[in-house]
């Protein structure tokens, strides 16, 4: 696991606090050699089970941008993993029967999850990693009470060691909050609404 200096600008940390900065996380154990851990963290007003059905659905969409979302169905060719239209809105019946190896938001595949706790996913696009480096992800829910949580994602990164590509480790971190702090909000605003 890689020290996580806890003075970081918000590309690395937003939303989240210190002591969540210095846990162990799910994904801890699928990439010992990161060379940068981001942090995500956000308060929801809503029990963790429906929380995590709407983790869930970022099987079939990422929940962030969605011209984004489409211009990346082009460039990494994974037309079948995120449909066309833009991500639902409502709960998709049976995108909560998670079994390891699905694919997640078109470049990842799920490869640990606790129902109602966390999901863990690495990158398994080859395109996408040459890219972006290697990236092995956990969105963890933590209960504060009953009807409230906590959602923190801790994303180890691995850099690409190829030369054209390594400027990356400049931008990612500020286009991954950009992409996240949006995706964090809508998963928020579609927890909370009342049924």
């Amino acid at each position: 696991m890689i020290n996580v200096n806890p003075e970081r600008s918000v590309a690395y940390t937003w939303g989240s606090t210190p002591e969540e900065r210095l846990m162990s996380f799910p994904c801890d154990r699928y990439m010992s050699n990161a060379d940068e851990a981001y942090f995500r963290a956000i308060d929801v007003q809503a029990p963790a089970p429906v929380l995590f059905r709407w983790l869930c659905q970022l099987k079939v969409g990422s929940y962030s941008y969605d011209w984004l979302d489409h211009l990346e169905r082009i460039f990494f060719q994974v037309a079948d993993s995120i449909p066309a239209h833009p991500s639902s809105e409502q709960l998709l019946p049976g995108v909560e029967n998670l079994v390891v190896g699905q694919k997640f938001m078109g470049i990842f595949q799920l490869v640990e999850f606790e129902a109602n706790r966390h999901l863990t996913i690495v990158t398994d696009n080859e395109q996408a990693i040459s890219i972006f480096g290697d990236i092995a992800a956990s969105y963890v829910i933590f209960p504060v009470t009953s009807d409230a949580c906590r959602l923190v994602l801790k994303g180890n990164i691995r850099y690409p060691r190829n030369c054209f590509w390594s400027w990356i480790r400049y931008v990612l971190p500020w286009g991954d909050l950009l992409m996240m702090r949006q995706q964090f909000l809508r998963l928020k605003h579609l927890a909370e609404r009342p049924v």
